[in-house]
C-alpha cells in the first residue's frame, strides 16, 4: 500500500518534533506533591499473569519449553542454549583493541569500587571521580506480626526495632485480630515499647494487600517485612516490586537439630517440639549418625507431643515436616543442613564448634547445647525474623540495612571527565546509544570547563 504524502513512510513526511507534558506545582505543598503527580495504574504496570504462565512453562518444561518460548518472543530457533566456551573466547579477539581496552578499564574500575564498597563510610576516588554513599531510610515501614494461635509481642520488636535505627519515619503494624475483634494486649504493648507510629487490625494476605496498595483507612507503605503462614509469605511475594520485600521468604518455622549422644534426649526433642509449636507447613528435623540418639529422640518428641496443650499444631507440623535423618557423621550431617537451609539451625554436639565451618546455608545458627533456638527467638539481640522455604541459600535475618536504601553520589571535575571521556563514549557507541556519547563528547573530552567563552 503507498503512503500518501504527509504520513509515515512519504519521503516528505515531517512529524511535528514531540515535546515535554509541563506540570506545574508551584505552591503545592510538600506533603501534596506525591498526589499531584502522574501514577500509573497498579494494574497495568506488571503483567503479572502473563509472566506466571511463562514461568509455570518452565518450570514444567525444562529447556524445550525456554526453546518454544525463545522461538516465540525472540523470533530464533535454538538447538543448543549455552554458548560455547571457544565463542566466547573468540569473541574477546574479534572486537576493535580500542572497545577492548575501554571493557577492561570500565572492569577494573568496577572492580576497584566494589572491593571498597563494605567500607560505606569511606570515600572512593580514583582518576578524579569521586564517589560518596548515603545511607536513606525508608519513609514508611510495614511491619507484620501472625495471630490466632498464639500472640508474638516479640516478633513485633524484631520488626520494629531496626526500622527505628534505621531512622524509618513511620512505623505501620497489621496483626490479626482475636475472636473478639482486639489484638491482644502483649501485643499492643510491645508495640508501645518500640514506638510503632500506627497498629491495624488486619491480618493475613489482606493485611500485606492494604499495605502494599493503601486503603482508604491505611495509607500505603514503603517496605514490609515480618513473618507469617503461606498465604502471608506468597502475598509478600506477589507485591514485591510494587513494594519492597527483604529477600527472605518469611514463612512457616523451620529446624533442623545435629545431635549427639552427648546432649540429653530430651533437650533435642524439645528443640523440636519448640518449633512445631508454630504451626502447620513447618519443618523439624532431627540429624544425627547415631541411632540410638535418633530412637531416643524420637520417643522424647512423642512424649512431648502427647502432652502439650498445642498438641494439634504440633501434629500438623510433624506429620508432614518431621523427620529423623541418620547419616554417616558430622559431615554428613551438616551436608544434608545445607541442602534444607533451614531457618534455624541447632548444633547440639561435643565439638559444636568444629562444624561451623562447614555450615553454608542457614538463617541462623544455634551453637552447643546451652544455645536453643528459644535464646534467639528472645533475647540473643539477632533478629528473630529469618529466612525459610531455603531461601537462606540467597538471603539473610532481618537487618538495619533492609530498612535503608544506598545512595551514590558521582562528582568529576573536567580532569577526571577526560580522563574516562573516550572509553565512555566507546561502550556507549558500542551498545548503540549515540545520546549517551555525546553527552561526555558535549563537556569536551579535553576536560573543558562549561563556563569557557561566555
Amino acid at each position: 500500500m503507498m503512503a500518501h504524502a504527509g504520513e509515515p513512510g512519504d519521503p516528505d513526511y515531517h512529524r511535528d518534533p514531540v515535546s515535554l507534558t509541563r506540570l506545574d506545582l508551584r505552591g503545592v505543598p510538600a506533603g501534596g506533591l506525591a498526589g499531584a503527580l502522574p501514577r500509573p495504574p497498579l494494574e497495568s504496570t506488571f503483567p503479572t499473569e502473563a509472566v506466571r504462565g511463562i514461568l509455570d512453562q518452565v518450570a514444567s518444561g525444562g529447556d524445550t519449553a525456554v526453546r518454544t518460548l525463545t522461538a516465540r518472543f525472540d523470533g530464533v530457533d535454538l538447538t543448543e542454549l549455552r554458548v560455547p566456551a571457544a565463542e566466547i573466547a573468540e569473541a574477546l579477539g574479534a572486537i576493535p583493541p580500542d572497545l577492548r581496552a575501554a571493557l577492561e578499564h570500565a572492569y577494573a574500575r568496577i572492580l576497584a569500587y566494589h572491593r571498597h564498597e563494605p567500607d560505606p563510610a569511606g570515600d572512593f576516588e580514583s582518576e578524579g571521580i569521586r564517589v560518596r554513599h548515603l545511607l536513606r531510610p525508608v519513609a514508611r515501614a510495614g511491619l507484620y506480626a501472625p495471630g490466632g494461635r498464639a500472640r508474638y509481642p516479640s516478633t513485633v520488636l524484631m520488626a520494629a526495632v531496626p526500622a527505628t535505627v534505621a531512622g524509618v519515619d513511620e512505623t505501620v503494624l497489621c496483626v490479626p485480630p482475636g475472636p473478639d475483634g482486639h489484638v491482644a494486649p502483649e501485643t499492643l504493648a510491645a508495640a508501645a515499647i518500640a514506638g510503632v507510629t500506627e497498629v491495624y487490625r488486619i491480618g493475613g494476605a489482606q493485611a500485606i494487600g492494604a499495605m502494599a496498595y493503601g486503603t482508604e483507612t491505611l495509607r500505603p507503605v514503603d517496605l514490609i517485612v515480618g513473618p507469617g503462614n503461606r498465604y502471608v509469605a506468597e502475598a509478600k511475594r506477589q507485591v514485591s516490586g510494587i513494594v519492597g520485600i527483604p529477600a527472605g521468604f518469611a514463612g512457616p518455622s523451620e529446624v533442623v537439630v545435629v545431635a549427639d549422644e552427648t546432649v540429653p534426649a530430651a533437650w533435642a526433642a524439645v528443640d523440636i517440639v519448640l518449633q512445631a509449636e508454630h504451626g502447620p507447613d513447618g519443618l523439624a528435623w532431627l540429624v544425627t549418625w547415631s541411632e540410638a540418639v535418633a530412637e531416643a529422640v524420637t520417643r522424647a518428641v512423642t512424649e512431648l507431643v502427647a502432652s502439650s496443650p498445642r498438641r494439634a499444631d504440633l501434629e500438623a507440623t510433624l506429620g508432614t515436616g518431621g523427620y529423623a535423618v541418620l547419616v554417616d557423621g558430622p559431615v554428613e550431617a551438616i551436608a544434608v543442613a545445607n541442602v534444607v537451609a533451614p531457618e534455624h539451625l541447632e548444633l547440639l554436639t561435643e565439638r559444636a564448634e568444629d562444624l561451623l565451618p562447614l555450615v553454608r546455608r542457614a538463617g541462623a545458627v544455634f551453637l552447643g547445647a546451652h544455645a536453643p533456638a528459644s535464646l534467639g527467638d528472645y533475647l540473643a539481640g539477632p533478629n528473630h525474623i529469618l529466612p525459610t522455604a531455603r531461601t537462606a541459600r540467597f538471603a539473610s535475618a532481618l537487618r538495619v540495612d533492609d530498612f535503608r536504601t544506598h545512595i551514590h553520589v558521582v562528582s568529576a571535575g573536567p580532569a577526571g571527565l577526560a580522563a574516562v571521556a573516550a572509553d565512555v563514549a566507546l561502550l556507549a557507541e558500542a551498545e548503540g546509544l549515540p545520546a549517551h556519547a555525546l553527552s561526555v563528547r558535549l563537556r569536551g573530552a579535553d576536560g573543558a570547563d562549561p563556563g569557557a567563552g561566555s
